[in-house]
């Protein structure tokens, strides 16, 4: 084996990381393989920056046949990997593995195909979501799941965490949205899922892939669906008195049979958070405000858009306000889609949720989480896809604070837990990730959490594939049972062996 300093590692490099790195040279380009602190540290976490680990290497393979190398390799020498797209996840699903690989598939961004007829688009795992939109545009079309990071997202991400945004209620989020992929295997076989006709026969395994949290495989190409550009979408901006008379008038928009093409909700703090930052024209005096969509033809919307005022005015809303231009449409959709970063304007740190709930208890928890405000000491302001009941709390603090860190994870666990309560789930678009283990052991039984470790070992039997997340081993139920605190630091368990 060569000496650290001969491949230009570190001399205190550990005998294992030296191998590791000679061996993946051998597969890829010296300059695909990263293994120098300063060019592994960007790597360290997603968007959720709570959880920080470095990996031992990072490779950036640009060929299909470069990641079956890669994993072929890291299965023969027992590395862990982890995949990353963009890095904009919020869940902590691409945080790396100490002693492990870290698979950017940023040089993946090449937009195949796009096939007007058949409304269709093939393209690579990193392909920004938004440019898939602008690539269609010309021929009329676009992709419809719509995540508020689209600009920086990318389609690969968006398949491992299901992605999406605030036009799923009515166009579905990505699993409805994906029609075909190209996934590798730890074994360093390429599987084709799915199929671009109307269906295909044997078992749906590529809506197991979607949403798996880069635990199955590494997705090497996507085939979306694409549809019709409306030909025009008008917006409702209400404010309401209270979040109870909002979340009443989310249930009877629905109630009604109205599927809005969005249908969005924010409080008194997030209107309040995100107008001087955008300037959308929203109602400071509001105590919630309502964003309702309806696009389709002009007959379509206008009677869509009738219904829907007055729905709203039967239940109590302040003040009624119909986008009068695409652009003034598209002016009250930046305030939403800018939540999050204005977030910095008043707090040096967030934590976003991510809960989903039977909307008829929207007011119920909204009221439980501003009391959950006072018992924790932090504020938190709620932006969400009220449509459909998830939740996007985000939670205000300081992470050179080390009490309010631990304030803000058990805030955030007690909401998650309030979720699962009143019937709903843990995660509607985030996916679980490394934030969420812990409240797995809360909506699901162990039989069920077999179940999910069966399909695993049926993708994945030497457990290498993003080791630690999205499932939780019975140890760890247990010790979450017994002590029921959420973690102070990330903590990765043994590898399982099946």
């Amino acid at each position: 084996m060569n000496a650290p300093t001969e491949i230009g590692l570190d001399p205190i490099a550990t005998e294992r990381q030296v191998e590791v790195v000679q061996a993946l040279r051998d597969v890829l380009p010296n300059y695909c393989v990263l293994f120098r602190e300063e060019d592994t540290r960007p790597y360290e976490c997603d968007g959720l920056s709570l959880f920080r680990q470095v990996p031992m290497v990072v490779v950036l393979p640009e060929t299909e046949e470069q990641v079956r190398q890669v994993l072929r390799l890291c299965k023969r020498m027992s590395v862990p990997v982890v995949a990353r797209g963009a890095g904009t996840g919020l869940s902590g699903g691409a945080t790396p593995h100490a002693e492990g690989v870290l698979l950017g598939l940023a040089k993946f961004n090449r937009i195949i195909q796009v096939d007007p007829e058949a409304r269709q688009a093939v393209v690579q795992p990193g392909v920004r979501n938004l440019a898939i939109s602008e690539a269609a545009a010309p021929h009329g079309l676009y992709y419809a799941p719509d995540p508020s990071s689209q600009i920086a997202c990318t389609i690969g991400g968006n398949v491992a965490e299901n992605s999406g945004g605030v036009h799923c209620l009515k166009y579905g989020l990505t699993v409805h949205n994906v029609l075909a992929a190209r996934v590798v295997t730890m074994d360093g076989e390429v599987l084709e899922l799915g199929s671009s006709a109307l269906d295909e026969p044997g078992l749906d395994l590529l809506s197991i892939i979607v949403g798996s949290e880069g635990m199955l495989g590494i997705v090497t190409e996507v085939t979306v669906r694409l549809i019709p550009r409306p030909a025009v979408a008008r917006m409702v901006m209400a404010s309401f008195a209270s979040v109870e008379a909002a979340g009443d008038a989310v249930a009877r928009v629905i109630a009604a049979g109205i599927i809005p093409a969005g249908l969005e909700m924010m409080d008194r703090r997030a209107v309040h958070m995100v107008e001087p930052f955008v300037c959308a024209g929203y109602d400071l005096d509001a105590e919630a405000i309502l964003l309702c969509e309806s696009d389709g033809t002009e007959e379509e919307v206008a009677d869509e858009i009738c219904r829907v005022e007055s729905l709203f005015a039967q239940c109590g809303a302040t003040r009624l306000q119909v986008s009068c231009s695409e652009a003034e449409r598209l002016l009250f959709w930046a305030g939403r889609k800018n939540a999050f970063p204005a977030a910095g304007r008043i707090s040096p740190d967030y934590y976003c949720m991510d809960g989903t709930i039977p909307r008829r208890f929207l007011g119920r928890v909204l009221s439980a989480i501003a009391e959950m405000e006072h018992k924790y000491g932090l504020r938190c302001a709620n932006v969400f896809h009220a449509g459909d009941g998830n939740l996007h709390p985000l939670i205000l603090f300081d992470a050179n604070d080390i009490d309010e860190v631990e304030r803000a994870e058990r805030f955030g666990a007690e909401i998650l837990e309030l979720c699962v309560e009143v019937g709903g789930t843990i995660t509607g678009e985030h996916g679980v990730g490394a934030e969420k283990i812990d409240q797995m052991c809360v909506q699901f039984a162990r039989e069920e959490l077999d179940v999910f470790f069966g399909i695993k070992h049926a993708f994945d039997a030497t457990g290498l594939l993003n080791p630690g997340k999205a499932i939780p081993t019975l140890a760890r139920c247990n010790e979450y049972g017994r002590r029921h605190v959420h973690r102070d630091a990330i903590r990765f368990p043994e590898i399982p062996r099946f």
